[in-house]
């Protein structure tokens, strides 16, 4: 007669584990990945709803003023006037960017790293683009003449 025990051998539980180490090996980079485009994603968006704000703050003439934006790698800074002043923490909106995300490079014809509108018009005192990276990915937003702004 035979008796065959029930329960699982060490040998099963070993394969068990085995497999399992190979699928998270597998799934974890992946969602270290989805979680850095999430990030860029947001700090797009970030990017381009301050320059939409200041533009809107600017065209409605929000305290009879025009607003900017100004650009550091780790933050957007909605300003108000023509020029940014890190002293000046009264008229400023600061936006931190969540890492892995930063501000890699920023090319704004002759205007440095901040952009302002006119009151009548809408109109940026320059154009050009702001580079947004992080480890794997990178985006770029657009500053056009007209004050619209995109990204690719």
């Amino acid at each position: 007669m035979n008796h065959y025990k029930r329960g699982m051998t060490a040998v099963e539980i070993m394969v068990v584990i085995a497999v399992l180490g190979v699928l998270l090996m597998i799934v974890i980079p992946q969602f270290s990945n989805i979680r850095e485009n999430q990030v860029l994603k947001s700090t797009v968006a970030d990017v381009l709803s301050s320059i939409d704000k200041a533009r809107a703050e600017t065209l409605s003439s929000l305290n009879s003023s025009q607003y900017g934006v100004y650009f550091q790698s780790d933050k957007i800074v909605i300003f108000k006037g023509t020029s940014y002043s890190a002293l000046d923490t009264t008229n400023n909106e600061i936006t931190s960017i969540t890492a892995p995300a930063n501000i890699s490079n920023i090319s704004l014809l002759n205007s440095g790293s901040n952009v302002y509108f006119n009151r009548l018009t809408g109109a940026p005192n320059t154009t050009g683009t702001v580079t947004i990276s992080s480890t794997h990915y990178s985006k770029i937003v657009t500053i056009y003449a007209t004050g619209v702004v995109s990204s690719n």
